[in-house]
């Protein structure tokens, strides 16, 4: 016969596998839609009980604007310590994301982590080092690889059928932003409120997708220009250029001053050259090797023939309720998560190697040097605007 706290427990035990309790906390813009979609019910097994934010009013919001039942909290450590949820989802600003982490793996919850993991990779690092030292899930918001067709081309690519890389571009410049946009709130576009700007505000994704898809380059060259199309004091137009083991390269191009803006991923195999873009994925694939037909053909001009495929995907792309249900799932049942957390380090070493080099004017090796990268940052934020 099981005495009290054996039911007590079996009881919080059985209730935990049939949803997850989720706090949320910072409530903005990110924060708030992700409240919004869990209310309306479209992430099975997951349940809002709990939301945290340092403004008054984003509370008063989240009291007119979600279930009676969600208690809302000032403080986000508070929130953890409250008993009240299973996991948190992290959505404060840049600076905080792996503080919040760390407290509550630490503390017995499960965490997920808005983008990007953090500012810098040493930060991040420590918390990686937290999470694989805990039982507790770990993930992160990359809801761009729920995307059917990044899933259908990292499926080719991992196949093998498309030959090695020789070449990645992307222009990623439909990130249009204007002045009242930064205007919005004080942490914006600072270095000590977001740590960056299209890199660490816009661009988490594309860089994530990119090693993703790709690898992580080896080298990285880029040039940052801070200022150059709004008022502002960090980047707002980066071109950066990649090299990657085994010989391809890449270029990386992006902004918040392009209207109308691009948003074109082209990637170069041995078989051929494969386009994302306008939410298609199209392959011009060629009929041999280009290696073995440069060695073997006999015209010095005659370009290898090749066939225009329009791939088909599975037409799914869940984005952040995807990212969501995973996340209830892995916890509730073990299904793959969309995104480890600890592979949030990745797209960051490639942002901070891309600032180092353009405040060193210089080429960078990957990894990059993390204490070097903190110091120059840190130059900035001294010089910075202030951020309450």
């Amino acid at each position: 016969m099981r005495g009290r706290g054996g039911n007590a427990n079996q009881k919080k035990e059985e209730r935990k596998m049939s949803e997850v309790r989720l706090g949320i906390i910072g409530i903005g813009n990110m924060g708030g839609g992700h409240a919004t979609s869990i209310v309306k019910g479209l992430v099975p097994n997951m349940k809002l009980t709990a939301v945290a934010d340092i403004r008054q009013e984003r509370l008063d919001w989240a009291k007119e604007n979600l279930s009676p039942d969600v208690k809302t909290y000032l403080d986000g450590h508070a929130l953890i310590l409250s008993g009240e949820c299973d996991a948190v989802l992290i959505a404060t600003p840049h600076y905080f994301h792996p503080e919040f982490v760390i407290y509550a793996l630490e503390h017995g919850l499960h965490a997920l982590s808005e983008k990007p993991a953090g500012v810098y990779t040493k930060q991040v690092r420590e918390m990686n080092e937290v999470a694989k030292k805990s039982d507790k899930v770990f993930a992160m918001m990359w809801n761009q690889r729920t995307n059917c067709v990044y899933r259908k081309l990292r499926e080719m690519i991992r196949s093998g059928e498309l030959g090695a890389l020789k070449r990645v571009n992307w222009i990623i410049t439909d990130w249009y932003r204007t002045d009242a946009y930064y205007a919005s709130a004080g942490w914006r576009a600072s270095w000590n409120g977001e740590g960056g700007g299209v890199l660490l505000n816009q661009c988490p994704h594309q860089l994530d997708l990119l090693q993703w898809l790709c690898g992580m380059p080896t080298k990285v060259r880029a040039f940052c220009h801070e200022g150059k199309w709004h008022d502002i004091e960090v980047e707002d137009d980066v071109t950066a250029y990649l090299e990657f083991p085994g010989g391809a390269t890449g270029v990386f191009v992006t902004t918040t001053g392009d209207a109308p803006g691009t948003n074109r991923l082209e990637l170069t195999f041995e078989m051929g050259k494969i386009v994302c873009e306008h939410g298609k994925l199209t392959f011009d694939k060629l009929k041999v090797n280009e290696r073995e037909y440069c060695k073997t053909a006999t015209s010095g001009y005659e370009v290898p023939e090749t066939e225009h495929l329009v791939i088909e995907t599975d037409g799914m792309n869940e984005q952040h309720v995807g990212v969501l249900k995973a996340f209830a799932d892995h916890i509730l049942f073990g299904t793959p998560l969309v995104a480890e957390g600890t592979e949030g380090i990745n797209g960051l070493m490639l942002s901070n190697a891309m600032y180092l080099s353009s405040w060193l004017d210089q080429t960078v090796e990957l990894p990059v040097d993390e204490d070097r990268f903190l110091e120059e940052l840190n130059k900035r934020r001294a010089t910075g605007k202030k951020v309450n």
